[in-house]
């Protein structure tokens, strides 16, 4: 989406993000995106939950927490493009050197 339009998409940085908050640096994760350690909790839990019930896909997701979980990514991504446009660098590792 960035390439195409100039604008982050609602998960850039996310994968840096888990990945900073599975190696326990949770500062870090925040900076990049404040999903970043929920992800990392709910990849965990789900990897239990894998290796408890011998299951690859140990439970179902509903369509209305998906529909919570891309609310929450779509507003959480609003304010830092509102912010973004009003001054604050709310993707600060989009900033130029």
């Amino acid at each position: 989406m960035r390439a195409l339009t100039g604008l982050p998409c609602p998960t850039c940085f996310l994968t840096r993000a888990t990945s900073a908050a599975l190696t326990g640096n949770l500062g870090e994760s925040v900076r990049w995106h404040a999903f970043g350690p929920l992800l990392a909790a709910g990849l965990m839990w789900w990897s239990v939950q894998a290796i408890r019930r011998r299951k690859l896909l140990p439970l179902r997701l509903e369509s209305r927490a998906l529909g919570w979980i891309a609310a929450a990514l779509l507003g959480y991504w609003a304010l830092r493009l509102g912010l973004s446009f009003t001054g604050l660098n709310a993707f600060p590792h989009l900033a130029a050197p």
